[in-house]
């Protein structure tokens, strides 16, 4: 049955005033300060994977995305200058922290696929870290944060990939993981320095002054705090509703096909054409489950459509940039015949997985569409 108090086109429920706005921009910046406090507390980039530095990581990413989303849909109720000042700056954080966390968690979702590609056992102790992992939770690296360590010499570094057993992989299949955890490793390493650079800018002590003075004085326009929060969320929902009707749901409610193959020859380095309309539908309803956050707390009750349509979107991506990673390092010139079958087979898998996630999308979206109408 459909959620109706958590609907905000429901004409018959009541208005939700900007104040509630006020209040949940105040609790996400405090939940940024608060992570922060615990991020240098726990040593930050020096902490060596605690559950502490991985809680603060996960809070700060989290509170991030939640602030920027809201300043994005209920722009017409805060002062422009400010919002549009402030909104650039919090995406340009989010990608920061995000991207060394990204390369782990592709790392590990690559390796994983090559042994059971390659009918390899995975031991115990592996099994238990892909299960465990929250980055490997459903295949997403968005359940999960990124864990900090310390190199030998004691300066702050990547945390080492979990140990992978390459003795029951083919030739091809150890050499493909051998090249990809180079590739990516060293992708990590630089989103890690980069990452420390950010956190140790002037920019961002700007951006973190703005969200303390945040915590206590939302900048709403005078007609704000009475201004009803539904026609704004109501609009943010409608801009999902139309980018998903955009999509081809008709093709995704096939169980298997190879729409996602297409152009996976090709040369260009660029992401696969077909993804992008599933990335944006993916942001949209993001922005959408803020909004309704913003409405009713996050403490309401969870539609649990949404949420498995959010995971379903975080598969996607994940797929698609795994897939992204094997053709990269598939293009690595004068690499032996056997070490290209075994990534152009990684490809292939990765793709297929990218139409799973869409055919999970499309049940989960088809039912939702039925039970509401």
């Amino acid at each position: 049955m459909a959620q109706q108090h958590l609907d905000p086109t429901d004409p018959t429920a009541g208005p939700v005033a900007g104040e509630a706005l006020a209040g949940y921009l105040r609790a996400q910046a405090t939940e940024f300060l608060r992570a922060l406090r615990l991020h240098r507390e726990s040593g930050g980039a020096t902490a060596n994977g605690t559950e502490d530095s991985v809680d603060a990581a996960r809070a700060l990413r989290r509170s991030v995305r939640r602030i920027s989303g809201s300043l994005h849909t209920f722009r017409p109720l805060l002062e422009t200058e400010w919002s549009e000042g402030l909104q650039p700056e919090l995406a340009w954080l989010s990608g920061t922290l995000t991207m060394e966390h990204a390369y782990a968690a592709r790392l590990e979702r690559l390796v994983l696929a090559l042994q059971r590609l390659s009918g390899a056992t995975i031991f115990p102790a592996q099994a238990a870290t892909a299960s465990t992992s929250p980055a490997a939770v459903v295949g997403s690296r968005s359940a999960g944060a990124e864990r900090v360590g310390t190199t030998a010499q004691g300066t702050p570094g990547p945390p080492a990939s979990p140990p992978t057993d390459r003795g029951n992989l083919t030739v091809g299949a150890a050499k493909a993981g051998a090249l990809l955890e180079r590739q990516l490793t060293l992708a990590r390493t630089r989103a890690h320095s980069t990452a420390l650079q950010a956190l140790g800018s002037s920019r961002f002590h700007a951006v973190a002054d703005k969200v303390a003075v945040l915590a206590s004085e939302v900048p709403l326009t005078p007609t704000a705090p009475t201004t009803d929060l539904r026609p704004l969320a109501a609009a943010a929902e409608g801009r999902l509703t139309d980018a998903v009707s955009a999509l081809p749901l008709v093709t995704a409610g096939s169980p298997y096909n190879a729409e996602a193959l297409i152009h996976g020859l090709s040369p260009d380095p660029a992401p696969h054409p077909q993804d992008a309309p599933w990335h944006q539908v993916r942001l949209l309803l993001r922005l959408h489950r803020y909004a309704r956050e913003a409405l009713y707390g996050t403490g309401g009750p969870i539609d649990v459509r949404l949420l498995t349509a959010g995971q379903a979107l975080d598969r996607h991506r994940d797929a698609s940039e795994a897939a992204a990673a094997a053709a990269s390092a598939a293009r690595t010139p004068r690499i032996a015949p056997a070490t290209a079958y075994a990534l152009g087979v990684l490809h292939a898998d990765q793709r297929h997985e990218v139409e799973a996630a869409r055919f999970a999308f499309q049940q989960c979206w088809q039912k939702q569409a039925v039970s509401t109408s």
